[in-house]
């Protein structure tokens, strides 16, 4: 009863703390973050023009994500697309 464990294996390899990553940069942080940025640049009553076939992913998962960077920063925006083009513009309060 009282013997020696057996030592079962980790499953998974272990990493020092300080070398673990932090903050999240998903795979639409570049999109976004070009967007967002040339929103600060745009005119008032003016919208992006963000071509559909240069996103890397598709539109509702690029959306998803300017939606959830925009939240962060209660910041306003607003999207609309049609077959070619992703639009966006700054929404005033």
């Amino acid at each position: 009863m009282g013997g020696p464990r057996k030592k079962v294996p980790m499953n998974f390899k272990g990493m020092p703390q300080v070398d673990v990553p932090q903050g999240r940069n998903g795979k639409h942080k570049l999109i976004v973050t070009t967007i967002l940025n040339d929103l600060d640049r745009l005119k008032a009553g003016s919208a992006l023009k963000v071509p559909l076939a240069e996103l890397a992913e598709s539109k509702e998962k690029v959306r998803s994500a300017l939606n959830r960077a925009t939240r962060k920063t209660d910041r306003k925006v607003a999207t609309a697309s049609d077959a070619t083009f992703l639009y966006v513009w700054n929404v005033s309060d």
